[in-house]
């Protein structure tokens, strides 16, 4: 699908017409260069290598500065593969936020905030053992039984335990768009998404 690489500002509220608060997500959306066509004579398919960010020169890898050089672009930190431009084009080409439309539906692809080592409880929402009394002793947050007994004699692969929790790539479908703002490249989105503040998007049409 076509689409734009952004970055997470925050979270505010807008009043719509019919006078409901509306949460929002603030994504500045692009600009972002061509940086590579994809063809299937040279690649084997088509995609549009898109380009976003500003990096210093300092800290890009020569191969890095060559590609970008190719594009007549300036280093970028984040590069994105699209696919299915309704326009043809070119290198060193930009796109930028008017590519969305209000009230339109987009999908949107982040890296979900890192939670760090959990337990059940915070992990799969386990509600631990209800009744502190009869015998419990500091059971409340416990996982609880992880199997059977000689048979089968292991634990079945996907087992929900305690682990490392968020940091994953996570993809939310269908959000409103609910304002554009070209001049800041900006684009207002119902609802939240994953990441952090200042993480990149893949915002999808």
């Amino acid at each position: 699908m076509p689409g734009l690489i952004g970055k997470k500002i925050g979270m505010t509220s807008v009043f719509s017409a019919d006078g409901k608060n509306v949460p929002c997500t603030v994504i500045e959306a692009g600009p972002c260069v061509v940086t590579q066509v994809k063809t299937v004579e040279t690649d084997g398919y088509e995609a549009v290598q898109l380009a976003f960010d500003d990096k210093k020169e300092k800290s890009t890898t020569q191969p890095e500065a060559g590609h970008f050089k190719k594009a007549g672009s300036a280093p970028k930190r984040k590069v994105v593969e699209f696919h299915e431009f309704e326009n043809e084009l070119k290198l060193g080409e930009e796109v930028d936020v008017k590519l969305f439309e209000e009230n339109a539906f987009v999908d949107i692809t982040g890296i979900s905030k890192g939670k760090g080592f959990q337990g059940v409880v915070k992990r799969y929402n386990f509600r631990g053992v209800g009744d502190a009394t009869h015998g419990q002793h500091n059971r409340l947050r416990a996982p609880g039984s992880i199997g059977a007994a000689s048979y089968p004699a292991r634990v079945f692969k996907g087992m929900r335990m305690a682990g490392r929790t968020g940091g994953d790539r996570v993809k939310v479908e269908n959000l409103k768009v609910i304002k554009v703002i070209p001049e800041n490249n900006l684009i207002l989105v119902k609802g939240s998404v994953p990441g952090a503040k200042g993480s990149y998007l893949i915002i999808e049409k």
